[in-house]
């Protein structure tokens, strides 16, 4: 009589585990999601630097923005900041984080970690919906960034205290924090709401997370330390039933080499899809569409997510082994698009979608992947320590795309301007 109870419990237990962090993961990357939804009205708002540059005709006179859309070629609306400097003030404190974070971050409590995940992301909503300044609102930007950052290596690095199916929910929720971040922010802002009225909302994001930890989480067994930090120390974990140790720098140094063939092949996909996205999707758009160029770049941002939200979804259905044909089917989506910018050889807004979509599918499984591979592979005890560091892969890739998506798109404008 009593096992059936116990499995009932035990079944509970472990449906609220799975919720929470599919919640986790989509609490986390909301605000990270959302600065970059609302980068092209940040900069056009704020700083009113929405300049047109056309290409001269045979006359003198520069020609106005077409109003057919297969004359696209002959007209950019440019920012004169790309959106790649968002995405650096989003990613620059994220990368700064996984760089030094994991080599002390076990010897904080988690409750102090996820209370701070959740702070930083409550004030990146309010700097960024009351500011007037641009220097101001990537202030905030920057606190989403740190929090999203912190908040990866913490909710990955507790995964390993519980059933590894958690891995694929945090997975699927960050994800879906893709989709549900882009479709808010355009959804908010199409029906008339402002831009800084759509933030303000927003701030129920990082609440929602910490009442998911504190009612909704159950209690692992965490790892206890002894007097001598330098020893190591194992606990037997509640949920996952392994060893976790505190490792002692030296042999945290040593573990860092193994993790390159998980974490290169992820660099270089997220390398690849940032740069489309924030070099690129801005210079996408279609003159005389249903759309505004404005409101293309959002639904590109929501479409990029929902392809990221299915295939971070997907490691339970399909699993891909050799990780690194995903960077290579990546890179041919970049030179597709930026060739796009220059030659407009695709006629339709709707089969850039489609590319666009192929685009977050490809991202959405490098991660999943990856992140699967590692908690399936790695030694038990080391589990901690290796899923932190390896979330440097996709930072490291976003932070490169951005540095190289600024002078690009600059480029690309100025090359405009002269033909």
């Amino acid at each position: 009589m009593h096992r059936p109870q116990n499995s009932d419990k035990d079944k509970n237990t472990m449906r609220r585990n799975l919720a929470s962090f599919w919640i986790f993961g989509l609490t986390n990357n909301f605000a990270y999601v959302v600065m970059l939804s609302a980068a092209h009205d940040i900069l056009d708002e704020e700083e009113g630097s929405l300049v047109p540059l056309s290409n001269i005709t045979n006359s003198s006179t520069a020609s106005p923005p077409s109003l057919n859309k297969y004359e696209n070629a002959s007209y950019l609306e440019c920012n004169t900041i790309s959106t790649g400097a968002i995405l650096l003030a989003d990613i620059l404190p994220t990368l700064i984080v996984k760089l030094t974070f994991p080599m002390f971050l076990q010897k904080i409590p988690y409750p102090v970690k996820i209370t701070l995940v959740a702070g930083f992301g409550f004030a990146s909503f309010l700097i960024v919906a009351f500011a007037h300044k641009v220097w101001l609102s990537i202030i905030g930007v920057i606190f989403a960034s740190i929090g999203a950052g912190l908040g990866e290596i913490t909710f990955l690095s507790l995964t390993t205290f519980y059933h590894r199916n958690v891995v694929s929910m945090w997975s699927s929720g960050t994800g879906g924090a893709g989709v549900l971040g882009a479709v808010a922010y355009a959804g908010l802002t199409s029906v008339g709401l402002s831009a800084r009225t759509s933030l303000i909302i927003m701030v129920s994001i990082p609440v929602l997370m910490m009442v998911t930890y504190l009612f909704i989480l159950t209690s692992p067994a965490l790892p206890t330390k002894k007097a001598d930090d330098d020893e190591d120390t194992s606990a037997l974990l509640g949920g996952s039933g392994e060893k976790q140790l505190m490792l002692t720098f030296k042999e945290k140094l040593c573990l860092i080499p193994g993790l390159f063939k998980y974490m290169v092949p992820l660099t270089l996909v997220y390398f690849a899809e940032y740069f489309i996205n924030q070099g690129l999707h801005e210079l996408l758009y279609f003159n005389g569409l249903f759309l505004s160029s404005k409101e293309q770049y959002r639904w590109y941002q929501v479409d990029y997510q929902v392809g990221v939200f299915i295939s971070r979804s997907s490691v339970n259905f399909l699993k891909i082994n050799r990780l690194w044909s995903l960077p290579v089917l990546q890179f041919a989506n970049l030179v597709l698009l930026f060739l796009q910018v220059f030659y407009r050889f695709i006629p339709s807004f709707w089969i850039i979608l489609a590319i666009v979509l192929w685009e977050g599918l490809l991202g959405g499984a490098a991660y999943v992947n990856t992140f699967y591979k590692l908690t399936n592979e790695i030694k038990s005890e080391h589990k901690e320590f290796c899923i932190g560091v390896a979330t440097l892969g996709d930072s490291i890739g976003i932070a490169v795309a951005g540095i190289v998506a600024i002078p690009t798109h600059n480029a690309i404008c100025r090359l405009n301007l002269k033909m």
